[in-house]
């Protein structure tokens, strides 16, 4: 019913995302093809090991028989560690905080929105009202926390991780409450983001299904944001592209 795929080579000190890619692809060409051998039609599979987007877009083209929708990559753990950060700066609960969006790739190009977060039915724009701790701390010190993790410790935050796999399976299986949740998905063409990529966006999940939440206004600073992370994947793409047509 449910896989989380983990067994990826992990990301150490002065390493890059380019230099996982070679390193992984083989494992998650091998994943998706046994998952295509004896999966349920209706898995639920859920790449953790990074980079996650790619990794999930190598997994789903090994499984012929499985579709998009059987298929997400891990983002949450970037939308938990803004909705922590947001929260102490507003002195709020994490559960206090709704509609706060992490979009693109699991890597320093993810970008953190909260131009549509809630606290209540207040604003956390109006809240903050400090857009340029926002732009100059909140957004960059999410991007970069994996790392600052991994330059602190010598090795990636495994905990945070196993508890947003488990918070993202979660809400995929049993629902989110018509809350936004972050998932990293195949992408349909929405907000701009060319199909073939793994994208992370809003959803909303019910009755085991996902739905993206449409119709969200992109602004330039956004489109900025988004078009790093669209780039990014491109080339990560392009990488490994031999592989996904062997």
């Amino acid at each position: 019913d449910l896989a989380l795929l983990v067994g990826a080579r992990p990301r150490g000190p002065g390493m890059e995302r380019r230099d996982l890619l070679a390193m992984n692809a083989q494992i998650f060409k091998a994943q998706g093809a046994a998952l295509n051998a004896v999966a349920r039609p209706d898995v639920k599979v859920l790449v953790v090991g990074n980079p996650a987007n790619t990794n999930a877009l190598i997994a789903m083209s090994s499984a012929p028989d499985l579709g998009p929708a059987n298929f997400s990559a891990m983002i949450r753990l970037d939308q938990n560690r803004a909705t922590t950060m947001l929260a102490q700066r507003l002195g709020c609960t994490v559960g206090e905080l709704s509609q706060l969006v992490v979009w693109g790739n699991h890597s320093p190009t993810m970008y953190a929105d909260h131009r549509f977060a809630r606290v209540g039915d207040r604003s956390v724009v109006e809240l903050l009202g400090d857009e340029r701790w926002a732009s100059e701390h909140f957004i960059p010190t999410v991007a970069r926390r994996g790392t600052a993790v991994i330059e602190a410790r010598g090795a990636s935050s495994a905990a945070s991780a196993a508890n947003a796999a488990l918070d993202h399976m979660r809400d995929w299986l049993m629902g989110s409450d018509g809350r936004w949740v972050s998932m990293a998905l195949p992408s349909d063409g929405s907000y701009g983001v060319p199909e073939g990529i793994f994208f992370g966006v809003p959803a909303v999940c019910e009755g085991g299904q996902v739905q993206r939440v449409s119709g969200l206004a992109i602004d330039a600073q956004a489109r900025r944001r988004l078009d790093l992370a669209i780039e990014e994947l491109l080339a990560e793409r392009r990488a490994i592209e031999a592989l996904l047509t062997a």
